[in-house]
């Protein structure tokens, strides 16, 4: 049965009391989960507050009971691997093992420079990707010291410590729709793959290129769970939702051909069986207006 979470943007005015009510609502309401995205600040301006991922996840960890959680996704190119891998085994153990460590390359480029980060072009900023991922599997799947020698990170004799309480650490997951260099390093090192915005036929092809790229790697399809982070625009009534898209002037059928998830709660519930058949697991919808838990109150009723 397909599994539906809530991802909420962090940089899009997150603070503590917004978290605090949202991660409630979420654990309240019978939620799969709550993910969030790692960012220091928008794409575009204005700024606007943006709630530390890790200092919000921690407390996440510490105040709810059942959820699942995790960031979609924090990237190697504005956090060390080694300081991720320690994070992420101390939060998944302060929540008893609820956490996923979704990990990604890094794209938005207005942050990096605000903030001094090198971003790279693109394919350096897969390779750095690719040694991110190496050096933080390796420090929480190995009980031995680690040593690394890459072009952007290097360990001598890492030990990772004190040892997850999980069996080789949280579950990794790695977020994108890339073909060439996602899918293979979801194959090599992922524990979950996470698709973002794709619609049902393109989400199923994309699948089945990962269940081939699994074998090839002497994995079982079935060892990587398949999510998607999606859009959503949904309504109470009918008059509700029209007012929202033509608040943002946009059109239904455009904006289901482009992944999103759009209705009131019959025609949500339509779009997501269509995706379960095709292969999906587990769906963030992306929860827009951080203040609105009565609109999400709703949701739940019309879905869940």
């Amino acid at each position: 049965m397909l599994e539906i979470a809530i991802m909420i943007e962090g940089q899009n005015g997150l603070t503590w009391s917004r978290w605090q009510s949202i991660a409630r609502a979420v654990e309240d309401l019978g939620f799969a989960g709550l993910y969030r995205s790692d960012h220091f600040t928008n794409a575009q301006p204005p700024d606007k507050d943006s709630l530390e991922l890790w200092v919000s996840l921690t407390w996440l960890a510490s105040h709810t009971n059942r959820i699942e959680f995790g960031p979609l996704v924090s990237p190697v190119s504005f956090r060390h691997p080694a300081f991720t891998a320690r994070m992420a085994a101390a939060v998944d153990d302060l929540s008893g093992g609820r956490f996923t460590l979704g990990l990604g390359a890094g794209w938005q480029e207005r942050e990096h420079s605000l903030f001094g980060f090198d971003l790279l072009d693109v394919k350096s900023r897969f390779d750095r990707f690719e040694e991110g991922l190496d050096v933080i599997t390796r420090l929480l799947k190995s009980d031995q010291p680690v040593s690394f020698d890459g072009k952007y990170f290097q360990l001598r004799e890492a030990t990772l410590l004190p040892r997850p309480q999980r069996p080789g650490g949280p579950r990794i997951l790695i977020g994108g729709n890339g073909e060439k260099r996602t899918l293979s390093y979801v194959a090599r090192y992922a524990d979950e793959w996470n698709a973002v915005y794709l619609p049902k036929d393109e989400f199923a092809r994309r699948n089945a290129r990962l269940d081939e790229l699994l074998r090839a790697q002497g994995r079982d399809p079935k060892s990587v769970r398949r999510s998607m982070m999606t859009g959503l625009r949904f309504g109470k009534t009918k008059k509700e939702l029209n007012r929202q898209l033509a608040e943002r002037n946009q059109k239904a059928d455009h904006l289901r051909s482009r992944g999103v998830v759009v209705g009131v709660g019959g025609e949500v519930k339509k779009q997501l069986l269509a995706l379960e058949k095709a292969g999906l697991q587990r769906v963030m919808l992306q929860w827009l207006d951080l203040d609105d838990l009565d609109g999400l109150t709703a949701l739940a009723r019309a879905i869940l």
